[in-house]
């Protein structure tokens, strides 16, 4: 007996690890791709519902895509009524695994061809022409140890009937053993972490007749509240949305399971009426088609209510308190690092666009202050111009901390690829937001000195200006998505660029001629010096069409 506790475990850690094989695998081949599509997703609810479908489906875990969810609604990448229709759809999603449990795992002597697989996949891993389909290999790996997995749990769960007295006392004990069925079964997935596996493992007991169909079936049901402690994992230390989106996921899986409880007869009359042959012969598909009309019901009722669920959890959970602008907080979340890797690196880009965005508003604050150099500019612009720059410095120090440690994980090449463009990227972003802070202190300077600046001067000095503003504007898209520029938008930039470089080179000779002539020393130099930090701006926003052109 002792032999067969120890083979169950050591077949259910196969298990997890091969689902999570093949889990990874997919993610680090299509997980930019599949992430683009969650986080662009429009607000209509059932649009929502399909891509939480489809990305479980092919991503094999409805963790995952709630872990991943989660962390997209703490990012601000999607808004909390966005994430209900996602949160139904990922459960419809993780049927499929019961289903290629049912129809391949005990019909077909699939462990046969596993090992072939495997070292397949093994193949695509260690061949260097074949690096780009490392996730492949990753998931075919995963896949094979799956099944090899499920062989040797259904030979563990060959026990011999006198060892299986104390378990068919608890489920002939009709509602209490149904209890603790539930009970079970939500305990058993928590620990594991896997609805599916909890799933796979029923199916493999219902296979080898050491579970009855009432109490498989209350078994299934009751992973449905165990595999919720994913996304509540996820939300820990996250902002209000995303602790709401945990709390969705909480609601909608407890709801359904206590209908389901509640109905608990007529449910299963309604499965073996819709499923051909007996009980007894066909129990492994009984228990696949009750875990996908389980959660297709539990679907269909509550769809309609999406927005009046995420304004519960809003009263539910406070909204945080609002913390000043002057402070930076982004969290590495080990949890998403661990679940869905490649969702850490997406988020980063969304870090990013901000960070670009607060470039952005001090190249705005900063336009305002050349317009008119007065007392009112030290008293506003200059006062915003300075707590943004403080704030950038928190914001690249803190995100190049997140990129490097996101240098260390499994990802893709080309999320490696993005991260080290992004390490670029911030630095030249915190390069103009010094420059900009740097003229922001000439423009206060020569307001508190009373230099004369001549309206003539500031004339020609804003068009200039607007030149590095306008090549900054014009990459902006580019850089918030970490996009690579067309050869003509590299043109173009390159074309502004130049017109900086000739604008500069024409108010140095005017600032010159006015000193030959006997202008105001003081007020000149700091004219030429406000003319080169433009420069410099310019030079910056170059840079950054450069990266993003050698991309």
């Amino acid at each position: 007996m002792v032999l067969k506790i120890v083979c169950f475990a050591g077949s259910l850690c196969l298990l997890l690890f091969g689902m999570k094989l093949m889990s990874e695998g997919i993610q680090r081949n299509a997980g930019q791709k599949l992430q683009s599509a969650l986080a662009f997703m429009t607000g209509n609810r059932f649009v929502g519902l399909l891509t939480g479908c489809i990305l479980t489906m092919i991503i094999q875990s409805s963790g995952a895509t709630t872990v991943m969810l989660v962390s997209f609604v703490n990012a601000g990448l999607l808004t909390l009524e966005q994430s209900v229709g996602v949160i139904f759809g990922a459960n419809i999603g993780t049927t499929v695994t019961a289903w290629i449990v049912a129809l391949f795992g005990f019909n077909f002597k699939i462990e046969a061809f596993a090992i072939p697989i495997f070292g397949l996949g093994y193949v695509f891993t260690i061949v260097k022409r074949l690096k780009n389909y490392q996730g492949v290999g990753q998931a075919l790996m995963g896949f094979a140890l799956l099944f090899i997995a499920l062989g040797l749990l259904k030979d563990a769960f060959q026990i011999s009937p006198e060892h299986l007295d104390y378990f068919v006392k608890i489920q002939s004990l009709g509602t209490v053993s149904l209890f603790f069925a539930v009970i079970a079964g939500i305990i058993f997935t928590a620990l594991i972490h896997s609805s599916s596996a909890m799933t796979a493992i029923v199916l493999t007991m219902a296979s080898n007749h050491a579970v009855s169909w009432e109490f498989g079936a209350a078994m299934v049901i009751g992973s449905e509240i165990g595999s919720t402690i994913d996304s509540i994992m996820a939300a820990a230390g996250t902002k209000a949305n995303a602790k709401r989106t945990a709390l969705i996921h909480v609601m909608f899986n407890v709801a359904t399971v206590v209908v389901a409880l509640i109905f608990f007869e007529p449910f299963l009359d309604f499965i073996d009426f819709i499923v051909p042959g007996t009980i007894e012969s066909n129990i492994i598909y009984h228990i696949a088609a009750l875990h996908t009309c389980f959660k297709l019901l539990g679907t269909i009722l509550f769809i309609p209510f999406t927005r009046q669920i995420a304004a519960l959890t809003r009263k539910i959970i406070k909204d945080d308190k609002e913390e000043e602008t002057s402070v930076y907080h982004l969290e590495f979340s080990e949890k998403t690092a661990r679940e869905t890797p490649e969702t850490i690196v997406f988020n980063a880009q969304k870090e990013i666009a901000d960070f670009t965005d607060v470039v952005v508003e001090m190249f705005d604050a900063l336009q305002i202050g050349i317009k008119s150099i007065d007392e009112r500019f030290i008293k506003e612009e200059f006062v915003t111009i300075e707590r943004l720059e403080g704030y950038t410095n928190q914001m690249y120090e803190q995100l190049t901390h997140y990129l490097v440690r996101c240098s260390t994980l499994s990802i893709s090449s080309q999320s490696q690829e993005n991260v080290n463009l992004m390490i670029q990227i911030s630095e030249e972003l915190e390069s103009m937001a010094n420059g900009c802070l740097s003229i922001a202190n000439q423009l206060k300077k020569a307001v508190e000195k009373e230099m004369p600046f001549r309206a003539e001067d500031l004339d020609r000095l804003l068009p200039y200006f607007e030149l590095s503003r306008q090549l900054l504007q014009f990459i902006y898209k580019n850089v918030s998505k970490i996009e690579r520029l067309s050869k003509d938008q590299f043109e173009f930039a390159s074309e502004l660029e130049n017109q900086i470089d000739e604008e500069r080179r024409n108010l140095k000779k005017i600032a010159r001629k006015r000193l030959e002539s006997g202008a105001d020393v003081k007020a000149e130099l700091l004219y030429l010096d406000i003319v080169r930090q433009i420069e410099k701006l310019g030079d910056r926003c170059f840079d950054l069409a450069d990266d993003l052109e050698k991309r």
